[in-house]
């Protein structure tokens, strides 16, 4: 249903899972095993898996903290995006990656829920892309601000909450579990 003339096609956008963001995130096993199996659904299905990074990470935490996480393989004909912002968009090549790949439609995991992964997933839409939040096989850290402590997993599920029917004209944001998760090349 993308507004995004001539661009049928899915990709999943892989964001932030470095060794230095989810260390220490919510639920990080699991989170990441899940995205795992979205990754090897993408794969099985020809779609197109993007690997985001975030450069501040690499400049803040050297090298290791930098890197995807063991558990996930980048292999080398995958595409990736290196960024300073928190939305992927943003002074990245990210728009030309998906404009050359036809897609108009992002499945979105990664870290951290309240911060690139929300920033991203809302970028995209603004921009005319679906979106599809995969609603366990995100993550991200709790965080205290103003007095007040908000806990992970509180973040996580308002951000699986924001994407839940949420409709914006020609276009749409919704939530899927991994297990759940099936890709086709093309979009309706």
């Amino acid at each position: 249903m993308t507004t995004l003339a001539n661009r049928n096609k899915t990709a999943l956008v892989v964001i932030d899972v470095q060794n230095g963001v989810v260390e220490n995130a919510f639920n990080r096993n699991a989170v990441v095993a899940n995205i795992g199996i979205a990754v090897a659904a993408a794969r099985s299905a020809g779609v197109p898996v993007i690997w985001v990074q975030d450069l501040s990470v690499k400049e803040e935490s050297g090298e290791q903290a930098w890197n995807i996480v063991a558990e996930l393989e980048v292999l080398p004909q995958e595409l990736s995006v290196h960024k300073n912002f928190r939305s992927s968009f943003e002074q990245t090549n990210l728009e030309q990656l998906l404009a050359e790949h036809g897609v108009g439609h992002l499945v979105v995991c990664g870290a951290e829920s309240n911060n690139c992964l929300r920033h991203t997933a809302h970028s995209a839409l603004d921009r005319g892309y679906d979106v599809t939040l995969i609603s366990d096989a995100h993550t991200s850290n709790g965080y205290e601000w103003d007095g007040h402590e908000i806990s992970a997993e509180q973040v996580v599920h308002e951000q699986n909450d924001n994407f839940t029917d949420y409709k914006l004209p020609g276009r749409k944001a919704e939530i899927i579990k991994a297990a759940d998760l099936t890709f086709t090349s093309e979009i309706n």
